[in-house]
């Protein structure tokens, strides 16, 4: 269940109770009149079926309460109540296979807002990718692959797709560049300090890498995996199956390609520089299509759903 709090002017709190009151899949609506001051208002209380809370808050905006008042949104981690259960069942669908279009649009802006701290994570990922490319150990390049934070951008350019906003777009698309360009450039600064103090060598690079070389050797099976991932990364976004993100982190090889064409750059290896870009694109393009896709087809799925529901709600308080 979802919580929402709104505070609406007084003139049009009762257009949006009887909006509440239809809608399927509320309960608990509770009118607190005249008690906001800032905006002032009537403050306006119901809960909501995680799979009617899109329809309901694009209602809501329609109405321009987003404008004139305010709607907050909580997720509800308990509820004893035989009325929530009902809502529930009367609404469309399966909560954890909603999507809530407006929390993905500020969940993703936040991710895919360049940042201090969003530098600092790609780049200290990328040099610990690095350690694990000259060292070819395994275990360091799956960590920095948990670490890496370049999903966010990449969810940021799929929601811009299917929403058409070229603001969320352009803002992800800094971003994920300026992120990798920064993360390489410092990459390659730190391989010369670590080759410099005899930490580094060509010759750990260049030599066998059995854990590591898919790195620099991109194929079909590289494009597969990353199209999986985005779509497996994309529904944990918009479900309640968050904890998923950190498997799709660990399946593409976008962190540790970039690190690998950091440190053969500065090695002047232009073999795996251009392998390793190759594979760095490859993983991007084909979360981006993947991510996108799978928002299209949820899209379509619930608009089916929407009109396959009946208009009146259980209209409880």
């Amino acid at each position: 269940m979802l919580h929402l709090r709104l505070i609406t002017p007084a003139d049009r709190t009762d257009e949006v109770v009887r909006l509440i009151e239809k809608t399927v899949g509320t309960t608990h609506l509770a009118v607190l009149p005249g008690v906001a001051r800032d905006p002032a208002g009537d403050i306006v209380m119901c809960d909501v079926a995680r799979e009617a809370g899109d329809a309901l808050l694009t209602e809501l905006q329609r109405l321009d309460i987003d404008s004139t008042g305010s709607i907050a949104v909580e997720n509800v981690d308990l509820s004893l109540s035989r009325r929530a259960d009902k809502a529930e069942e009367e609404a469309p669908g399966e909560g954890a296979d909603a999507v809530l279009w407006e929390h993905l649009v500020e969940a993703t802006h936040e991710e895919s807002t360049l940042s201090v701290t969003y530098v600092a994570f790609i780049t200290l990922a990328t040099m610990i990718a690095a350690c694990g490319v000259v060292l070819d150990n395994a275990i360091l390049i799956v960590g920095a692959m948990a670490v890496g934070p370049e999903f966010g951008p990449l969810a940021g350019i799929c929601t811009a797709v299917v929403r058409r906003a070229p603001r969320l777009a352009l803002r992800s698309l800094i971003a994920l560049l300026v992120g990798f360009a920064a993360a390489m450039l410092l990459t390659s600064a730190f391989s010369v300090f670590m080759d410099a103090v005899g930490l580094f060598s060509k010759a750990q690079l260049e030599a066998d890498r059995p854990n590591t070389g898919f790195i620099y050797a991109p194929d079909w099976f590289s494009f597969v995996v990353a199209v999986l991932a985005g779509a497996a990364g994309t529904l944990s976004l918009t479900s309640a199956k968050s904890g998923a993100l950190v498997g799709v982190a660990i399946s593409v090889t976008t962190v540790p390609a970039a690190a690998n064409a950091a440190v053969a750059l500065i090695y002047g290896d232009g073999h795996q520089t251009v392998r390793s870009s190759e594979q760095l694109l490859l993983n991007l393009l084909g979360i981006v299509i993947a991510g996108t896709l799978t928002l299209l087809a949820q899209r379509w799925f619930w608009a089916r759903q929407r009109e396959r529901t009946p208009t009146s709600g259980s209209g409880t308080a």
